[in-house]
C-alpha cells in the first residue's frame, strides 16, 4: 500500500506537470520568438531612419554594425545591396519590405525582419536585419531548464509527501493487523491507538469493542465455574443427605424421599439453566417488572424447610405498598438465594426478608440475628478473599448480578447484619438504564444477609 500511494502521488504530479508544463513550454517558445521579432523590427526601424538620407544617393555604407549577433543590410529600391550584411539569397521579407510592407520570418536558421526606407510616401529602399535562431533557442532553453528544475522539485516534493502520507495511512493499519493477531491469540487486553483518520479509527474502535466483549464474555464464563460452585453445592448436598437418610431406613417407604429428591433435582436444573443464561448475559432480553410477592411465595417453602433443620425460622413481610422492581427474575432469584444461604450458613436465629419502599426505590431487606460483621466491606465482595474464613460465599456473584440489573448490593447494617439490594422500579423504566452504571457501596459479611431493592 505504501508503494501504491507513493507511486500514485508521483504519477499525479507528473500528469499535472505534463498538462500544465508542456503548453507553458510551448508558450514560452512562441513568446521568445515574438519578442525577438519585435526587437528586430524596432532595430530595423531605427536603422531605416538613420540611413534614409544616404539611400537616394546610393551612397554605400560598408559597415552598419548591429547589436550582438544581429546582422544589418541596406538595400535600394531596386534591391541592390548598399551596405552592411548582404543576404545570401533571395529574401521574401526583403521583397515585401521593398513593396512597402513590414515583414518578419525565418530563413536558413535565421530570424529575419525587414522594413522599408521611406521618404514621405515613397519607398527609397529597405533595411533587413537577421539574427541566428540558436541565440533565441539558447534563451528559451534556459527558461525550459528552469521549468524542468521546478518540475523535478515538484515531483520530489510529491514523492516526499506521498511517503509521509503512506506512512501515516499504513502505520495504523499495520498496528491494527498486529492487534488483530494478538486478539486472535487470546490477548483481550490489546487496544489500538488512534491515528487521526476517522475511517481507520472507526475500525480500531470496533476492534477494541470486540476485545472488551470477548474479555467480558470469557470473564463471565470463568466466573460461572467458580462463583456458582456454591450455588450448586448446597442443593446437591441436601439431595445427597435425603437419599442417604432414605438408605439408612430401608424399612420405610422410599417414594417420599424419591419424590422430594426429584423436586430438588428439578430446582437444581432450573438453577443451572438460570446461571448459564446469566453468565451469557442473555438475561437482558428477559428484563421486566418482577412480581416480588409471587417470587418470595415460590422460594419461601424451600428456605423454611432448610432453616427448620437448624431449628430456625423465616419471616417474609411487606411494608406498605411498593412498586415492582425492573430486572430479570432469574437474576433476582439467584441474588436472594446467595444472601439467604449466606445467612443460614453464617448467621443465627430468625431470617427476616422485608420488602419495603425506599426513596425513589423498591427495597428488600434480608437480615438475621447472628453476630456482627467485622470484615471491611471491600473484602466481603472480593473474589477469593472470603474463602479462607468461609464468610460471604457467593457474594461476588450476587454483587455482579445486582449491578448487571442496574442495582446495588451493599451492607446496610453490621449489627444485626443486614444486606441491601437496590434495583430500579417499574414506575420509571428510563432510570433502570441509568442505574446499570451504579456500583456497590458496601458488601455483605459473615453471619448476616440483608437485601434491599430500591426504585431509582
Amino acid at each position: 500500500m505504501r508503494t501504491r500511494i507513493v507511486g500514485l502521488a508521483v504519477w499525479v504530479s507528473v500528469l499535472a506537470i505534463g498538462l500544465f508544463g508542456v503548453p507553458l513550454a510551448v508558450a514560452v517558445h512562441q513568446y521568445a520568438l515574438q519578442a525577438e521579432r519585435d526587437e528586430l523590427l524596432l532595430l530595423a526601424d531605427t536603422i531605416a531612419t538613420a540611413v534614409s538620407p544616404y539611400v537616394p544617393d546610393h551612397v554605400p555604407r560598408r559597415e552598419i554594425p548591429g547589436p550582438g549577433s544581429v546582422e544589418v543590410g541596406v538595400y535600394d529600391v531596386d534591391g541592390r545591396w548598399l551596405g552592411g550584411a548582404r543576404s545570401s539569397g533571395p529574401s521574401p521579407e526583403l521583397a515585401r519590405a521593398l513593396a512597402g510592407a513590414v515583414a518578419t520570418g525565418s530563413d536558413k536558421g535565421e530570424l529575419v525582419a525587414a522594413v522599408p526606407v521611406l521618404h514621405e510616401d515613397d519607398v527609397l529602399g529597405a533595411v533587413r536585419v537577421a539574427t541566428s535562431l540558436n541565440a533565441v533557442m539558447t534563451r528559451v532553453a534556459l527558461v525550459w531548464s528552469g521549468m524542468a528544475t521546478l518540475a523535478a522539485v515538484a515531483v520530489a516534493v510529491a514523492w516526499l509527501v506521498g511517503r509521509r502520507q503512506a506512512r501515516r495511512l499504513a502505520r495504523p493499519l499495520e498496528e491494527l493487523a498486529i492487534a488483530a493477531r494478538s486478539l486472535g491469540d487470546g490477548d483481550f487486553s490489546v487496544r489500538t491507538r488512534r491515528g487521526g483518520i476517522h475511517e481507520i479509527d472507526a475500525v480500531g474502535a470496533a476492534l477494541d469493542d470486540t476485545a472488551v466483549r470477548l474479555d467480558d464474555l470469557l470473564a463471565r464464563e470463568q466466573a460461572f465455574s467458580t462463583d456458582t460452585s456454591h450455588q450448586l453445592r448446597t442443593p446437591l448436598a441436601g439431595l445427597r443427605l435425603r437419599l442417604e437418610a432414605a438408605l439408612e431406613q430401608p424399612n420405610q417407604d422410599p417414594w417420599p424421599a424419591i419424590a422430594a429428591s426429584l423436586t430438588d433435582a428439578d430446582r437444581l436444573e432450573t438453577t443451572i439453566n438460570e446461571l448459564l443464561a446469566l453468565a451469557r448475559d442473555s438475561r437482558r432480553t428477559e428484563s421486566g417488572p418482577v412480581d416480588l410477592s409471587a417470587l418470595l411465595e415460590e422460594l419461601a417453602p424451600e428456605w423454611r424447610d432448610r432453616l427448620a433443620l437448624q431449628n430456625r425460622d423465616l419471616r417474609v413481610s411487606f411494608e406498605g405498598s411498593t412498586e415492582e422492581p425492573v430486572g430479570s427474575t432469574a437474576a433476582i432469584r439467584q441474588v436472594l438465594a446467595v444472601l439467604i444461604d449466606n445467612a443460614m450458613t453464617h448467621g443465627a436465629g430468625t431470617v427476616d426478608v422485608t420488602v419495603r419502599e425506599a426513596p425513589d426505590a423498591v427495597a428488600i431487606d434480608v437480615s438475621d440475628e447472628g453476630p456482627g460483621i467485622r470484615e471491611p466491606t471491600d473484602v466481603l465482595f472480593a473474589r477469593g478473599a472470603e474463602r479462607h474464613s468461609g464468610n460471604g460465599i457467593g457474594l461476588p456473584l450476587a454483587r455482579r448480578l445486582a449491578q448487571a440489573e442496574g442495582g446495588r448490593l451493599l451492607l446496610a447494617r453490621r449489627t444485626p447484619p443486614t444486606f441491601t439490594l437496590l434495583l430500579p422500579a417499574a414506575i420509571n423504566l428510563d432510570d433502570h438504564d441509568r442505574a446499570r452504571a451504579a456500583g456497590a457501596d458496601q458488601q455483605p459479611g459473615p453471619g448476616a444477609v440483608a437485601v434491599t431493592l430500591h426504585k431509582h
